[in-house]
């Protein structure tokens, strides 16, 4: 756990100076992409004030994340904060699925240095499209990816290695990850040059999976309670999900 003064000043107090520090990228930039999206309810208003800077400052939007997805990323992780879910609070993971596999979609942010981590690829499930994912599943031996807010778990040696879990903290959206067996591993086919020779990188049964490169030191910076974000504009998500819609019952 982070310190208290922190935790009790939540994201949006961090000083504008902590985001103007340099930043460190895991596999370099990627081009932008502009997309049209349909949202629900937007974000709170008081959290996107105070960290506008932070979008700005890392050139998010030159890397291709959603603003959209950013937004919605501090919605959730301030509303986990608040109920005590996180315990690594320092960092917050996005994969933004908005964008196409062959783009660097996966983003690693220190809130506290105000550095992006890494900026990588990552894939979705086999059924949840080919280049851009559109289908989305909570559903066991669906093959495709969940949507929603997750904390991070314990490591372990699987098939594919050093691997992390995750814990689906959304009911009807994501909370069967577990069980599911939905984890964070590398895989040969999350790679460059795949998404090079063959315009989209290799799909998953579920897991993002990322680059054996960095498998190692993603995991390690993220394991153990830190909040991860899989974005997608889709309507039912962000209309549904109780962490972007609190009035939800």
């Amino acid at each position: 756990m982070q310190s208290h003064r922190f935790k009790k000043m939540r994201l949006y107090l961090i000083p504008v100076a902590m985001l103007m520090g340099t930043f460190v990228f895991g596999t370099g930039k990627s081009k932008s992409i502009n997309r049209k999206t349909t949202l629900a309810a937007a974000p709170t208003a008081k959290i996107l004030d105070k960290n506008a800077s932070l979008y700005d400052s890392l050139q998010l939007s030159d890397l291709g994340l959603s603003k959209a997805a950013f937004e919605y990323a501090l919605t959730g992780y301030n509303t986990l904060i608040e109920a005590g879910k996180i315990q690594k609070d320092n960092i917050l993971t996005i994969i933004d699925f908005s964008l196409p596999s062959n783009k660097k979609r996966l983003f690693v942010i220190d809130l506290v240095s105000g550095q992006l981590l890494f900026n990588t690829f990552v894939s979705h499930g086999k059924n949840s499209g080919t280049v851009i994912a559109t289908h989305f599943s909570n559903a066991f031996n669906s093959l495709k990816s969940s949507l929603g807010f997750y904390t991070t778990a314990g490591t372990y040696k699987g098939k594919h290695g050093y691997s992390l879990r995750l814990d689906g903290q959304e009911a009807g959206i994501n909370d069967n990850a577990y069980k599911r067996g939905i984890v964070i591993h590398s895989a040969n086919y999350v790679s460059e040059k795949t998404a090079k020779i063959k315009g989209f990188i290799g799909r998953s049964q579920g897991c993002p999976a990322i680059p054996e490169s960095l498998k190692k030191p993603i995991i390690e910076t993220i394991r153990d309670g830190s909040c991860l974000f899989v974005y997608s504009p889709d309507l039912f998500y962000t209309s549904h999900s109780k962490l972007l819609n609190p009035k939800i019952s």
